[in-house]
């Protein structure tokens, strides 16, 4: 059985244990402003202290100046009221401004440690962690962290001393009143303590509710069009309607359970004023105390009951920041996986674009993608990659890029491991165009010039020409300043590829990997582009994934992924010895064909 010293240091030792970590956190990102936000919980302490001088004055007014033979003092003690009120005001507006300068910018350093983070992540992180998950933990969950700062502190602090000064100054006065009026303090902690256990679950449960629901919706607008094409607007409707019901139902059993307790509390609270005038007024009249100083303690049980009346009021926001702070710190403190080691190459110099893979295997989700896959690709060489869908052609760009690391093996940038690089060494030497193309909210120009923003646009122009896009961009009515719509909303396929290739270009690469970029693009502005890619104006190796025979066949070599493993030769070694290449060729009527020597399997 506890005793009520036990008890209390129990419930200390629990806070502790539980909000130190997220205070902690938070306290580290207030570098810079702590001295204003201590200013700020000064004038905290000294607006909490000061509220219980006017109430004395009120004793004085009433013993010595009604009662009392001194009204002289009238005027002063009616001006030291009215200047109490004055610096209390004065000093409440200061301390506003001081918790909001201090909880913005926490607010703004821990956001860009969020952007930051999730910048630094490797492809791995986003596996597992979804866009609208993140959106979450940067704006709703970061509102709570500033909530905490900007008024739960202060209000915590206000709380405190406002109790602990009316609670010395009424016991100066009478000991006895005031520990009848303490008499149910011991039930208003019990009862938020049970509080606490109950609603942290849902607190939990309302945050990763709208998680999904952000998520949901995210998910929803990016997919706007899918949605569309295939008439789903009722069933997202109703998905999303189910979700926000879910997250409505967990608001209202939170606001439910705070409403339990909230009558209690302040029945307990106000049981102070009956109390007050009960023992009060029975002590005033067998002279234990005297008009003025029961109008003291009168003046002073809202000191005592709205402290009472905050912790339920407190203990539902510090929940709400707990949930919150939890996730916030999660994101702050993932480290990615992939990253520089300790002495890792920085070459400042260009990159030579050699490529090979050494008895490389890699997995995704234990599943074997690539297994003991090696071959060299010499500078300046042009290598196509060919094979079925899951075969791991993007893996082999992912693996040159360092966007994963391998299971085992080595992959080389100019015989150095790519471990062993600098990670912007590497995306500085490796470019690369994808199928799934991205283009930012931007306008053309800056879209092709977003490696390198001071690019003249006479140097964008070239880029674009090489990627074949400079003639339709040039139609357009505002050239290379038209913006572009999120994601490429306004451009087909084939000329949204292009300006992703005029990107690549752009970076001035030793490796440029085109993955499946001419996929869009007809056959004879394919052909253009390919020819411009045997002619750029710098020296480069030019790695192909593709699935048209045109696209791969005038490569120097070509890869064939099947099943993890490699053969690698040209386009008429392969054509005479492998099965899946052969096959590919024979469907897209690749004319002139050799007798094929190797096991026709599936053929």
């Amino acid at each position: 059985m506890y005793t009520f010293k036990q008890f209390i240091f129990a419930v200390f030792a629990h806070a502790k244990e539980v909000f130190m970590k997220e205070i902690k956190f938070v306290w580290g990102y207030l570098k810079g402003k702590k001295a204003v936000f201590f200013i700020g919980l000064l004038l905290t302490v000294f607006t909490s202290v000061i509220v219980i001088v006017n109430p004395y004055l009120s004793k004085i007014l009433v013993d010595d100046v009604i009662k009392g033979s001194h009204r002289e003092w009238l005027l002063p003690v009616l001006g030291a009221m009215t200047l109490v009120v004055l610096l209390k005001t004065s000093a409440f507006m200061l301390k506003v401004v001081c918790m909001e300068q201090a909880s913005q910018h926490m607010l703004m350093a821990v956001r860009n440690e969020i952007f930051m983070k999730v910048q630094t992540q490797d492809l791995s992180y986003f596996d597992k962690v979804r866009a609208g998950d993140i959106i979450t933990r940067a704006t709703g969950d970061l509102e709570y962290l500033r909530h905490f700062v900007a008024f739960i502190t202060y209000v915590s602090v206000e709380t405190i001393v406002t109790f602990v000064s009316a609670l010395v100054m009424l016991t100066s006065v009478n000991i006895w009143l005031t520990l009848a009026m303490l008499a149910v303090l011991p039930f208003i902690v019990l009862t938020t303590v049970l509080y606490s256990k109950k609603v942290f679950p849902i607190y939990k449960s309302i945050r990763q509710k709208l998680s999904q629901l952000n998520i949901g919706a995210t998910e929803n607008i990016s997919g706007n069009r899918v949605v569309k094409a295939f008439a789903r607007e009722e069933y997202e409707k109703e998905k999303f309607d189910k979700m926000s019901q879910e997250f409505k139902h967990e608001n209202m059993r939170a606001a439910y359970a705070w409403q339990r307790i909230v009558p209690v509390i302040d029945f307990l609270a106000q049981f102070l004023s009956f109390i007050t005038i009960l023992v009060g007024g029975a002590f005033v009249i067998i002279g234990k105390i005297s008009i003025g100083e029961l109008t003291l303690f009168t003046s002073l049980t809202w000191a005592l009951s709205t402290p009472m009346r905050n912790v339920s009021g407190l203990l539902n926001d510090m929940q709400r920041f707990y949930a919150s702070a939890d996730k916030v710190i999660e994101i702050c403190e993932s480290e990615p996986s992939i990253k520089d080691a300790p002495h890792a190459i920085d070459t400042k110099e260009r990159m030579h674009g050699k490529v090979e893979f050494r008895n490389v295997s890699f997995s995704y989700a234990n599943e074997k993608i690539i297994d003991d896959l090696s071959f060299t690709i010499e500078p300046e060489e042009t290598v196509a990659i060919i094979g079925p869908t899951g075969s791991g052609k993007t893996t082999i760009t992912n693996l040159i890029a360092r966007f994963y690391d391998v299971d085992e093996g080595q992959v080389l940038l100019d015989g150095v491991d790519v471990r062993e690089r600098t990670l912007s060494s590497i995306h500085k030497a490796v470019s690369i165009a994808t199928q799934d193309v991205f283009l930012f909210s931007d306008t053309i120009d800056g879209n092709i010039a977003f490696c390198s923003p001071e690019m003249e646009l006479e140097q964008v122009k070239e880029c674009a020409r090489l990627a074949c896009a400079d003639g339709f961009i040039s139609k357009m009515p505002d050239g290379y300043d038209t913006i572009v719509g999120e994601r490429g909303v306004g451009l087909s396929g084939g000329q949204r590829q292009r300006i992703a290739l005029a990107r690549a270009i752009a970076a001035i690469p030793s490796v440029l990997i085109l993955d499946d970029t001419t996929s869009a693009v007809d056959m004879e502005t394919e052909k253009q582009m390919q020819y411009n890619l045997h002619h750029l104006p710098f020296y480069c190796t030019t790695i192909l994934i593709a699935q048209r025979i045109s696209s791969v066949k005038n490569a120097d070599k070509i890869i064939v992924l099947e099943k993890g493993k490699a053969q690698i030769g040209t386009h008429d070694s392969l054509m005479r010895t492998n099965a899946y290449y052969r096959k590919v060729c024979e469907l897209q009527d690749v004319p002139d064909m050799p007798p094929f020597e190797g096991e026709r399997g599936d053929l």
